[in-house]
């Protein structure tokens, strides 16, 4: 009694989104010993998915990354590759994207992107193993302006996911511009080559 009953309350921004992506894309590419993780604080504390005051409700950018990532659920994972350079801020360096990949039991290929770099766009080409033709890419991405924007009672959707359209086909490649401090899901669907 007499103690403040919401002290752990936390607002959460598009860089709490960026760290969400990058951990989920971490547990994705380990399921092999990874059965099963989630989030302990779903309402009204750090990292919260949502926040609530009365009768109003707000979705958080964290929400957002794990409404996008939920393709992953029940999917395979496919075994990929990525190359791309660093991001460093002082003499710190990490990679610069994180991502995973899986195939759905309707066929559909998910790749989900975050690029950590707050200031630079990256291009990537992706090149499917086993392919014989990509017939169509989507993409949904969770961005701001700003790496500290975040969504409030207000103005719930300053944060939230959109179609994008930075995906070309390319023969049997895929080419994305990933924007900066940017989560991108893209969603593929193939016409797999027959082994004889």
């Amino acid at each position: 009694p007499g103690t403040n009953p919401g002290f752990l309350y936390q607002q959460n921004t598009m860089r709490d989104a960026m760290v969400a992506a990058v951990s989920l894309d971490i547990f994705n590419r380990h399921c092999d010993r990874v059965f099963m993780a989630n989030i302990a604080q779903t309402v009204n504390v750090l990292q919260a998915m949502l926040l609530t005051e009365g009768d109003r409700l707000v979705m958080t950018p964290t929400y957002h990354v794990f409404d996008l990532f939920q393709v992953h659920q029940d999917a395979a994972l496919l075994e990929s590759a990525l190359l791309c350079g660093d991001y460093r801020w002082n003499w710190q360096k990490i990679p610069k994207i994180s991502a995973s990949v899986s195939k759905d039991s309707g066929g559909h290929i998910h790749i989900t992107f975050a690029n950590v770099d707050p200031g630079k766009d990256t291009d990537i080409v992706c090149y499917f193993g086993d392919v014989q033709r990509l017939v169509s890419a989507e993409g949904t991405i969770l961005r701001a302006d700003r790496m500290n924007s975040y969504n409030t009672f207000e103005e719930p959707d300053r944060v939230c996911p959109q179609r994008y359209d930075g995906i070309t086909i390319d023969k049997e490649r895929l080419l994305i511009r990933i924007p900066a401090g940017s989560v991108l899901l893209v969603t593929v669907e193939v016409e797999l080559c027959l082994q004889s």
